[in-house]
């Protein structure tokens, strides 16, 4: 299961009542933010942005392909290690409204990792060490370091030796 918190509401759905949850100020500065970096053809500049402006930890070497999007509300709970590579138009989620309640959990994302393109990572998924993430698979629950995981529902499709996953 996902490391995620819970938040009942009352009343109408959750997402509705968003701005009890997080400022529209604060949405409106990241998502201008995230929207710069997500055009932007400098990957330091991105990082720059992610780091100093949204707050998220992302180690060196990190790459964000064209388009990748993190997330809006709780971009400060993203971790990604060094040297791995989120692919084009991936998905990065902290946090889900449902219609009874909602969901925050951070994101850990270890080094030299794939992230394949159209990849969504969900809120309280770990991904270990030099893992990859095939295109266009939806991430609900941990990932192994060294694994292949790929599909919707995901699954693994191969694990790599505890000696081969130290050289990645």
């Amino acid at each position: 299961m996902r490391n995620v918190e819970r938040y009942p509401v009352e009343g109408p759905n959750s997402l509705w009542q968003i701005y009890r949850t997080v400022s529209p100020w604060k949405g409106m500065r990241n998502f201008v933010c995230i929207q710069l970096a997500r055009y932007c053809p400098s990957l330091r500049v991105k990082r720059w942005i992610y780091c100093r402006l949204l707050g998220m930890k992302v180690g060196q070497y990190t790459a964000f392909g064209l388009m990748a999007m993190v997330d809006v509300f709780f971009p400060e709970k993203i971790e990604i290690g060094d040297n791995s590579i989120i692919g084009y138009n991936a998905t990065i989620l902290t946090h889900e409204y449902l219609i009874h309640e909602y969901r925050l959990g951070n994101v850990y994302i270890g080094s030299n990792v794939l992230i394949g393109a159209n990849s969504t990572i969900l809120p309280g998924v770990t991904i270990g060490d030099g893992a990859v993430v095939a295109a266009g698979t939806v991430v609900h629950k941990d990932v192994l370091a060294g694994q292949m995981v790929g599909g919707n529902p995901m699954q693994v499709i191969r694990s790599v030796s505890s000696e081969a996953s130290a050289t990645v």
